[in-house]
């Protein structure tokens, strides 16, 4: 059955027009973004094959999107924009806190910049003494199996930000957020660097496809 059958109480833009935005499903607010469905699916069970393809909304914003059939150029185009939206939301809430209170926060933001990303990245979040964001910066890029990190340049980063504080980043195409012994390796070397000009490394989050692990909470810095 087409959305247009369906009663108009029921139908999503009608029902986010007359409730609000907050009455609809995830799969409903997809299906506003995709206009319509193909033939034989509605708009809104291609919105559920999304989610259950990606694993969930988080999951969909974090990665790539999904393989749906009937989800053309057009329809992908528009979801893209909308989670492209999504995590620059995410990074606006995030400067605008006052400090960085929760590591979840953190988290939640370095997970929506790195966790779609099909080749390894990584990156900073510089902060001042009192915890608050200056900036985030990828530094560096490799392929799916690693990236080069040059003490050199963080450093220099740091400097540039002028930051007291960094939170470091990495993710894992593979989807495994285990740190492994050269992840370890590279923190205690950032670590040393990065004290010689007074800066403080708080954190080290590897990005994989589930809740990223923080080798600070693993006790690993």
């Amino acid at each position: 059955m087409s959305i247009r059958d369906w009663p108009s109480e029921e139908r999503p833009r009608e029902k986010l027009l007359t409730r609000g935005p907050a009455a609809l499903s995830p799969a409903e607010l997809i299906a506003i973004l995709l206009g319509h469905g193909v033939r034989g699916r509605s708009a809104v069970e291609m919105g559920r094959d999304l989610l259950a393809r990606a694993g969930g909304l988080n999951a969909l914003l974090a990665g790539e999107l999904a393989d749906v059939p009937g989800l053309g150029p057009a329809k992908r185009a528009r979801l893209a924009a909308a989670l492209e939206l999504a995590r620059r939301c995410l990074g606006e809430e995030l400067q605008s806190k006052p400090a960085l209170c929760n590591p979840r926060d953190s988290a939640a933001f370095v997970k929506a910049q790195l966790g779609h990303k099909p080749y390894e990245v990584f990156a900073c979040l510089f902060l001042d003494n009192r915890h608050r964001v200056l900036a985030f910066e990828e530094l560096f890029r490799g392929t799916l199996d690693g990236a080069s990190v040059h003490p050199r340049e963080v450093v220099r980063a740091s400097l540039r930000h002028n930051a007291a504080a960094v939170i470091l980043a990495h993710n894992h195409p593979s989807g495994v957020a285990e740190p492994s012994a050269a992840d370890r390796a590279i923190t205690r070397e950032l670590r040393d660097a990065l004290q010689l000009i007074g800066v403080r490394v708080l954190d080290h989050l590897v990005i994989g496809a589930g809740e990223p692990t923080s080798m600070a909470a693993r006790g690993l810095m």
